[in-house]
């Protein structure tokens, strides 16, 4: 199951913001793969108080979203998806860029991660 999980200021969340970002994300995911894909889509925003977060050593407020997607490393290498991990890293930028602002884009680090085989389980099973 592809899984995001979304590090980003708590000032950018403001209740309206959320159902937008989750949703942009899912479709982000359901643009590489497939609309059935989306619907598997989990995402989890965490926001970060004021003084948490530092780039380059430094304290900073700036939104700065650090976007995490991780799934089984097999869903990588599809020979139907071809660059998966490309397009999946430009899609996810462009949702959080749709939904917070464009501005955001420059700060926006996205990062997939493969899970091997056997790694992850639903329900205590390996799945």
């Amino acid at each position: 199951m592809p899984h995001y999980t979304v590090h980003i200021s708590e000032e950018a969340l403001d209740g309206t913001v959320e159902p937008k970002l989750i949703g942009a994300l899912a479709d982000a995911v359901g643009s590489v793969y497939g609309e059935g894909f989306r619907r598997l889509v989990g995402v989890d925003l965490v926001g970060l108080p004021r003084h948490r977060r530092g780039i380059g050593g430094v304290p900073t407020d700036r939104i700065a979203p650090l976007v995490t997607l991780s799934m089984r490393e097999a869903a990588y290498h599809l020979p139907q998806v071809p660059d998966a991990p490309a397009r999946l890293i430009g899609a996810t930028a462009d949702a959080v860029a749709a939904v917070l602002g464009e501005d955001i884009r420059a700060e926006t680090i996205v990062t997939v991660e493969g899970v091997p085989d056997g790694r992850t389980g639903v329900a205590g099973e390996v799945a």
